[in-house]
């Protein structure tokens, strides 16, 4: 292996005639589009032109794609190989930690066949304990135990490693190919302490008296805000990582438990004002009607309701910033199926009512409507859908059938659809008659009424800061200063502006957007946005606010207190973030 020295001081050296490094406890990558989304998600370099390069006229490009493969992957093993190298020289300058006195394993080892030496026997509720840098990280992998607390500060890949604390890494690795090499796989042995306990080697089974006791496996990633029913949003810092979310990190929003539906028996009734009853099998709908994509974000009601409990305290989920994900859906459009099913074109129905298969146990079924004017739209979009990015919907995305409703709050998108209703009124399920709905700030509990106000279809515009986080922290040696995040509008009308401020709202800076171009009245999608600025020097706190324009020019509000309801619904003032700078190190 290269001496440390001698790699450090090579780095050094190309920094001045690549006008780009910076060498800091991590190496990030960051490539044009052209680059496999891989390589942003892992952040394991970073290339700039500085504003200093521009003014000198240098402008680092490579417009030959084979030749920017070779460069990025000669920088991720170089960030590889310096993780590493550090490492081992920690092991051996460290004295070796004793390990609790338990009972021995033999085991194999997750690099290859081979058989190793016995280790203690570790329960996952052991690796739990493990979450911080005071009680050590420790993760597991396949059946083994590993202690990863030296480690965390060299990770190519920031503090991302600390989602897996305490549990298993797999779902991380899956989520992030470029582990997927020996040399990682090596790495990750040197950490070995234990192996899992039988027991917990063996899959759990399912508690047939629960009702949620065959609910779907979740993403561990997930932040829970309710086990049961099961609501969870991910990460605010990977939220963004990607323009269209993984289902398995978009958000979960569910009322009662996970219906099991059994595909070949499926059936989508439909019936209702001035149409021909009918039922529909699964196959059916793929094969009698054109398919349509759609890109469209989805958004519950409730997030960032967290912001409006600061103010005071609502009723509902504490959904931070992440109860929102954009995704590519695929099925049959709602108007070409009532269309089949004998819809007159002169209905007097005013409203579309869905219901799905998931129930309460007295056999209430969730349900919602939607307009028949946005119902029957061409333009309206709206999908009967059976897949998700590409593949068939999950179970917690609402499998074999669900509605997608662009443009709609999240609410009136149901799931598990088994029945169509065209009428004159709204549904009257409880989620529509009496809850999202939004009121003044002077109503409480006491003196609301639901019926005085309409449910919420179209929701308004919105942004938030996905990084930095609120309470992170800034390095003073930092030259800049990067903020990310999302911006959506409802009812298709397009973002067409994010202003970012890192004072608190004296000055504000443009920030550039990245999305899918969408027809105009149809911007379905949400917008991605970034802003790369100088980190203000001298100070130790900074206020970063970002706030959206559609093409209506809606703006967002500049604060909470104004539009606090009792329910924490509908939260799209301008987002805040506080971070401090620390000094530096020197």
């Amino acid at each position: 292996m290269l001496h440390l020295g001698t790699v450090m001081s090579f780095l050094r050296c190309t920094r001045s005639a690549l006008g780009i490094w910076r060498i800091q406890s991590r190496v990030r990558i960051e490539t044009s589009s052209a680059l496999p989304q891989a390589c942003s998600v892992c952040a394991l370099v970073r290339w700039k032109n500085t504003a200093a390069n521009r003014a000198r006229g240098v402008d680092y490009r490579f417009s030959n794609a084979r030749w920017r493969h070779v460069v990025v992957g000669l920088l991720a093993g170089t960030s590889a190989v310096l993780a590493y190298g550090l490492y081992r020289q920690q092991v051996q300058r460290a004295e070796p930690k004793g390990i609790p006195e338990s009972a021995s394993l033999t085991t194999v080892s997750a690099l290859d066949n081979k058989v190793q030496t016995s280790y203690p026997i570790y329960t996952r509720q052991d690796v739990a304990k493990h979450k911080t840098m005071a009680d050590g990280i420790w993760v597991t992998y396949k059946s083994s135990v590993y202690d990863i607390t030296k480690f965390v500060h060299l990770h190519p890949g920031g503090n991302k490693i600390m989602l897996a604390a305490g549990g298993a890494i797999e779902p991380f690795w899956a989520m992030y190919a470029v582990h997927n090499q020996e040399h990682v796989f090596k790495m990750l042995e040197e950490f070995k302490i234990g192996e899992l306990s039988p027991e917990d080697q063996k899959q759990v089974t399912s508690d047939v008296t629960d009702p949620y006791g065959n609910d779907p496996l979740r993403h561990p990633v997930l932040k829970v805000n309710s086990l049961k029913p099961f609501n969870a949003e991910p990460p605010l810092e990977i939220l963004s990582e990607n323009y269209l979310t993984p289902s398995e990190i978009f958000f979960k929003r569910n009322h009662l438990p996970v219906p099991e539906v059994d595909p070949k028996t499926f059936r989508l009734e439909i019936a209702g004002e001035g149409l021909k009853s009918i039922q529909l099998t699964l196959h059916d709908i793929k094969t009698k009607f054109p398919k349509h994509t759609v890109t469209a974000t989805l958004q519950c009601a409730g997030n960032r309701r967290a912001e409006m409990n600061a103010v005071r305290q609502v009723k509902g989920l504490n959904w931070g910033m992440a109860a929102i994900g954009n995704a590519t859906w695929r099925g049959v459009k709602l108007c070409d199926v009532l269309k089949y099913a004998r819809l007159p074109e002169d209905t007097d129905a005013k409203h579309v009512q869905f219901e799905g298969l998931d129930k309460d146990l007295s056999g209430s079924h969730y349900g919602a409507s939607i307009s028949i004017r946005k119902a029957l739209a061409k333009d309206g979009d709206v999908l009967l859908a059976y897949e998700m990015n590409g593949e068939e919907l999950s179970r917690d995305h609402g499998f074999p059938l669900r509605v997608i409703v662009p443009g709609v709050v999240g609410a009136r998108n149901v799931k598990w659809l088994s029945k169509i209703i065209v009428s004159k009124e709204e549904s009257k399920s409880h989620w529509q008659v009496n809850d999202y709905k939004g009121f003044s700030p002077s109503v409480d509990w006491d003196t609301v009424d639901f019926s005085s106000a309409p449910a919420i279809q179209v929701l308004p515009i919105q942004s938030a800061i996905t990084a930095p986080c609120n309470d992170d922290y800034l390095s003073s040696d930092d030259d800049e200063v990067t903020v990310k995040g999302y911006a959506w509008s409802g009812g298709g009308r397009e973002v067409i502006r994010v202003d970012v401020s890192l004072d608190g709202g004296e000055t504000w800076q443009v920030a550039e957007l990245t999305g899918e171009k969408q027809d105009e009245g149809r911007a379905w999608a949400w917008k991605l946005w970034q802003l790369t600025v100088p980190l203000p020097k001298g100070q130790e706190n900074l206020e970063i606010i970002c706030k959206a324009v559609d093409n209506d020019y809606n703006v967002q509000p500049d604060t909470v207190a104004p539009i606090w309801n009792l329910r924490g619904v509908l939260n799209n003032s301008w987002n805040r973030v506080k971070v401090t700078i620390k000094p530096n190190s020197d």
